[in-house]
Parts: structure tokens; C-alpha cells; sequence
């Protein structure tokens, strides 16, 4: 029986899966600890949890360049804040309003407006601190992916664009997705990579970092427009939010422009081009940690897989 597109990349982000969890509840303050809704609200939004697709990819990255995937852990766990965060602000009534996220009320629903702002912005901050661990380059990395420049710049856009106002075209689209959501998915394979080196080891080379990074790109690219589609395919049951709230919103997407079919062949071919980069990816790596390029092999395969699965997954 043939394995699904991407299932080497599910079993190894199940393998890990406990011990990413295992790392966010030791982040996180305790439900019950002072002040009470504050962190109740923040456990809400935090657990139980998605996909964690920026961990798994934190230590995608730190495999791929040959690093210790125990060193990578905590600072890889810490993207799930950040990109937790960027949920429970989104759903807010101010942004796009949405009732239902990983399966359960939003956050604001629970714990009103406020707590769910506030709790975002510790999330935040608190994603600092875990990337901390992995040296000043994997902070400065998630801060630029984060920030105006990335990833709240394209939520910026994103909202400007609703209702048809704005510039309608593939270009329009590609800017706001490669920030919106691609920064952090490219920031999460470097972050990783960075928080992976051993000691004494040379800095991450220029060459792999930037190899790594346009793989980062085309997977970003790929996972947004796959989610852009399933807003028009999936079910509520499959998504654990609302469907069709891109066309609620009238929102700018890959699908609006160009429909769906031509969508689905374009993420089918920004994923095959990450496929094709994971040798050239995993060659470099082994050349920089002068091991042998079977060394590796294992990482190339998920490098492949990942792509893979951005395109075929149904949540």
C-alpha cells in the first residue's frame, strides 16, 4: 500500500509530538497561577493544541543542517506561542471576528476581549523567551519574520484588502501570503537550525542558511495557498474552524484570483520545487558538519515530505 504524500513528515512531528507539548507546559505559567484569567486564557488558546507546525518545522530545520535536535527543542516549542498568539488576535472581533478555532470557542468567546488580547500579547512575549535559548541570531530571526516587515505587516495588508479594496492580482495575493504566513514558516526551519549548533561548531554558512530559506519560501507559499483551498473544501469537523470565512470576508486569496483548480496545480508546483531543493539542502549541510551525505539522508527525506504534506493535508 502506497504511504500518503507527507506521511514520513507526520511520523517524525508524531514522534516528537509529546516532547513539544512537553515543552510548552513547562513555558507556560500554570492555569491557576496569578493572575488567574490571564493564564487560564492563555492554556485556552494554547491547549489542546494544532497541528504545532512551526515546532515540527524548527526541528525540520535543525535535522536538515545536521544539528541537535535536544538543543533545538525548547527554542522550536516557543514558535507555537507566537504563531498562537497571531490566532487569538486574528479571531478577535476587531480583525476577523471569528467564533471557533482548534475545535473550540475563540478565545475572546471565553474569556471576553480584553483577556484575549492580553493573553496574546503574553503568548508573544513569552515566544522570546524560549527562542532565547537558541542565541541571539534565532531571536533576531523570529523578530524580523514577526513583525512589520513580516508577518503582522501581511495580517495589515490582509485586512486592507478585504471587500475588494486594494490591488486584485497574483502579485497582491503572493505579497501578503509570503509575509502573512510564510515568514514564520521560513523563520521556523532557520530558528531551528540556529538553535541546533553544537558548541564550537563555525556559524550557520551564508549559502545553507539562504538554501534553507527559499525552501522555507516555496513551502510557505504552497501551505497557505493548500489553506486558502481548504477554506473552500474542508468542513468545520476537518479544520476545527469555520469554513468559507474567506469568502465571508471577501478576502484576498490565491483561489479568488485564479479559482481553485488553477490554485491547487500552483501549490502542487511551489511544492514540488521544495522537493527538488532538499538534496542540494542536505549536500551543503553535510559538507559544513563534514559528515557523509548518507548521514542525512533521513532529513532529505523529510525535507520532501514536509512539501508534500503542506499540499495534501486536509486540516
Amino acid at each position: 500500500m502506497t504511504a500518503a504524500p507527507g506521511a514520513g513528515f507526520v511520523a517524525f512531528s508524531q514522534r516528537w509530538l509529546a516532547r513539544v507539548e512537553t515543552a510548552l507546559r513547562e513555558l507556560l505559567p500554570p492555569a491557576d497561577m496569578p493572575p488567574r484569567t490571564l493564564h487560564a486564557a492563555m492554556h485556552h488558546a494554547m491547549f489542546p493544541g494544532g497541528k504545532r507546525l512551526r515546532p515540527m518545522l524548527g526541528l525540520l530545520g535543525c535535522s536538515a543542517t545536521g544539528g541537535d535536535l535536544e538543543r533545538a527543542l525548547r527554542p522550536s516549542a516557543a514558535l507555537e506561542l507566537l504563531h498562537t498568539y497571531s490566532l487569538v488576535h486574528d479571531d478577535l472581533p476587531c480583525m476577523d471576528d471569528d467564533d471557533l478555532r482548534r475545535g473550540r470557542p475563540t478565545c475572546h468567546k471565553v474569556f471576553g476581549e480584553a483577556a484575549a488580547l492580553l493573553a496574546g500579547d503574553a503568548l508573544l512575549t513569552l515566544a522570546f523567551e524560549g527562542v532565547a535559548a537558541g542565541g541571539a541570531a534565532a531571536v533576531a530571526t523570529l523578530a524580523r519574520a514577526a513583525g512589520c516587515l513580516g508577518m503582522v505587516g501581511g495580517q495589515m495588508a490582509d485586512l486592507e484588502a478585504e471587500g475588494g479594496a486594494g490591488e486584485r492580482s497574483l502579485a497582491a495575493v503572493r505579497w501578503i501570503h509570503d509575509r502573512k504566513t510564510g515568514a514564520l514558516i521560513t523563520a521556523s526551519l532557520l530558528v531551528g537550525a540556529l538553535a541546533g549548533q553544537r558548541p564550537g561548531r563555525a556559524p550557520l554558512p551564508d549559502a545553507l542558511r539562504q538554501m534553507l530559506g527559499d525552501y522555507g519560501d516555496r513551502l510557505g507559499r504552497a501551505f497557505q495557498i493548500a489553506d486558502d483551498c481548504l477554506d473552500l473544501t474542508g468542513t468545520a469537523a476537518e479544520l476545527g474552524k469555520n469554513p468559507l470565512a474567506d469568502l465571508a470576508h471577501d478576502k484576498l486569496t490565491w483561489p479568488a484570483i485564479v479559482g481553485l483548480p488553477a490554485s491547487l496545480r500552483q501549490a502542487q508546483e511551489l511544492a514540488d520545487a521544495a522537493v527538488a531543493m532538499a538534496p542540494a539542502i542536505v549536500f551543503e549541510a553535510a559538507s559544513w558538519q563534514q559528515v557523509p551525505i548518507d548521514a542525512l539522508d533521513e532529513a532529505r527525506g523529510l525535507l520532501q515530505d514536509a512539501a508534500l504534506y503542506a499540499v495534501h493535508r486536509r486540516s
